[in-house]
């Protein structure tokens, strides 16, 4: 490998960050979108929820296996620990999230004794039907969704920031495209979770 292939994500992981940034993007529109209007639209928002949701899960599972086993490009070594830190923990919640809340929301369609359906196909229920249950996941794949829309944008700020103010390379790891410009410092430490 070049020197610049360690410092970007593999095409694959970079292809799956964009297509599930598109689709959890969308997924959580559709989402505001079900819970303010009871106009018919609703029904077409939710037969798109649940099957982009699925997609989701499936799409997070296959993306967590691949950077298991290719990793990420080492952190810039001049990057402040503090800063090191929140990288890593803020991609521990991203996919705790992308692969908990399509669980939780089949879960609640579950207790709800609502069934998911793919393909034309129904999945079996996560959870046995239960009113109270069904209340309970509903909310907090209410507040867990709303979390994951902070954490969205905190994550949009911080790609800004590495790439307009420090300009670091942090970045094009994972733009579409290479910049050309590479890293503004030497080596580096560390590994992205």
């Amino acid at each position: 490998m070049s020197d610049n292939s360690h410092r970007r994500f593999s095409p694959v992981q970079r292809t799956l960050h964009w297509l599930m940034a598109i689709c959890i993007l969308a997924m959580l529109f559709i989402g505001v979108g079900m819970v303010s209007t009871i106009e018919p639209i609703y029904l077409q928002l939710v037969a798109i929820h649940k099957p982009l949701g699925i997609a989701i899960l499936l799409l997070a599972l296959v993306r967590l296996v691949i950077r298991l086993r290719l990793g990420a490009p080492p952190l810039p070594a001049d990057m402040p620990e503090p800063m090191k830190i929140a990288a890593k923990l803020s991609h521990f919640v991203f996919y705790a999230l992308m692969i908990g809340l399509p669980l939780l929301g089949w879960g609640m369609l579950s207790a709800a004794d609502y069934p998911v359906v793919l393909l034309g196909l129904a999945l079996p229920p996560l959870l046995p039907h239960g009113n109270a249950l069904h209340s309970l996941l509903w909310n907090a794949h209410r507040a867990l969704a709303l979390c994951f829309f902070a954490l969205i944008l905190v994550h949009f700020a911080a790609a800004l920031f590495h790439a307009l103010v420090r300009r670091d390379g942090v970045f094009e790891a994972m733009s579409p495209v290479p910049s050309g410009e590479g890293r503004r410092t030497g080596g580096s430490t560390g590994t992205r979770s």
